[in-house]
């Protein structure tokens, strides 16, 4: 069978400092004129030496740490950005799901954006209104189809966008965490159109750091790091050679996010039980979400995700809805003791507001070890699952010391 996709000798390199020189105008262009370079602006390599084949059906994960060059590869697939050298052969037709709100416009109705994002797609008037219905059940916006898009929230659009790139029968479909901008439902109602779309003998790109969704979708793994390919195999193998790569704790997240209105969150903090350098089953651990409010902030709710190893979700942990005042600054959770398995975890801070969820994502905030704690309790040769709560037994009414597991 002959690759549906093939990636050869794949690079790409960006001139840091570039920006500054500014754009062509459309005589230099047709000119041939190039812009104004700095020999001392220093090249940034995205991409190197990238090569694999992806062929008809198969459903391929490509995992890799942020700045990996995922997203650059993906986009150099989807034809927005030029490779530096190498090539690409497609095969059949694309859709590219990249980032919320790509391929629409904000002063048109959903329902226009539909035509305009299908035709973009390059679907033709009468294929776009064969699926129409579909698309909007799907995406759930009926009510808000002919209200302009600015007035949509980002998971209005999301489901949109989704629905737009899923159900116009593409050869190849491109996905990029957009995922993550999703409620539970909504992406769970995800997953399994995709799943879907896989079993009709559609191929699919699928890039995420939920190794769960990954591991549930996809049939093939491609591990990207520092713009190379690391692993090309199974799934299981990718994910397996993705944690040996961040098994780094980092106990403090301080960036930038998208703006929320009236409300900046500043940094998050790990602080295990008496700041202990050495994190184990039977410590505490608060998660510490330090925050500003630029004015009235109705209905916010925090949210933190604990995953586990292979991106399985432990639990979601959620404050009700709060009016915060202006002098609010600090918001902690905090994780019991003898809940968390010995292991890598990582945790997602999420901000939901006004009934929406997550108006803010912050995936892999926060890494962190969890070691095994020993004591005279603690006997070998039970396997001890997930998480290894420490429970109250009784036997004829009368409790009983509760045994560790190791």
């Amino acid at each position: 069978m002959r690759p549906i996709l093939e990636v050869a000798d794949l690079w790409k390199s960006y001139r840091l400092g570039a920006a500054q020189s500014g754009y062509l105008t459309l005589r230099e262009w047709l000119l041939g004129l190039q812009p104004k370079r700095s020999k001392t602006d220093p090249t940034f390599w995205a991409l190197q030496n990238v090569g694999f084949s992806v062929y008809p059906g198969d459903t391929v994960g490509i995992i890799g740490r942020n700045g990996a060059g995922k997203s650059t590869l993906l986009k150099i697939l989807s034809k927005i950005t030029p490779p530096t050298r190498g090539g690409v052969t497609i095969r059949g037709r694309i859709a590219s799901l990249l980032e919320v709100g790509t391929g629409f416009h904000y002063e048109l109705t959903g329902r226009e954006n539909i035509y305009l994002n299908g035709a973009i797609l390059g679907m033709q008037r009468q294929e776009i209104k064969k699926q129409f219905d579909e698309i909007v059940s799907f995406s759930g916006v009926e009510r808000f189809l002919d209200t302009t898009l600015k007035h949509y929230s980002s998971g209005m659009q999301l489901r949109l966008a989704f629905s737009v790139a899923a159900h116009l029968e593409p050869e190849i479909l491109l996905i990029d965490e957009v995922l993550a901008v999703g409620d539970a439902a909504f992406q769970k109602k995800c997953l399994g159109k995709m799943n879907e779309v896989s079993r009709s003998g559609r191929t699919i790109l699928f890039v995420s750091h939920n190794m769960g969704a990954v591991a549930q979708l996809c049939n093939k793994g491609i591990l990207i790091d520092g713009g190379c390919t690391r692993y090309i195999g199974t799934v299981d193998g990718a994910i397996r050679a993705y944690m040996d790569t961040v098994t780094e704790e980092q106990r403090v997240w301080q960036g930038e996010h998208a703006p929320l209105e009236n409300l900046r969150i500043l940094s998050v903090l790990l602080r295990p039980q008496d700041d202990s350098a050495q994190i184990t089953t039977a410590h505490f651990l608060d998660v510490v979400i330090d925050f500003e409010v630029l004015g009235p902030a109705p209905n916010i709710a925090f949210e933190v995700w604990c995953r586990y190893e292979d991106g399985t979700l432990l639990f979601c942990a959620y404050t009700n809805l709060l009016d915060l005042a202006r002098n609010a600054r600090k918001a902690v959770c905090r994780i019991p003791a003898n809940l968390l398995n010995e292991g890598f975890h990582s945790i997602d801070i999420g901000v939901s507001g006004n009934y929406v969820y997550a108006l803010l994502k912050i995936d892999n905030a926060l890494s962190f070890h969890v070691a095994k704690y020993v004591d005279e309790n603690d006997y070998s040769g039970k396997d001890p699952g997930i998480i290894r709560p420490l429970l109250r037994w009784e036997i004829d009414n009368q409790p009983v010391n509760t045994q560790r597991l190791i």
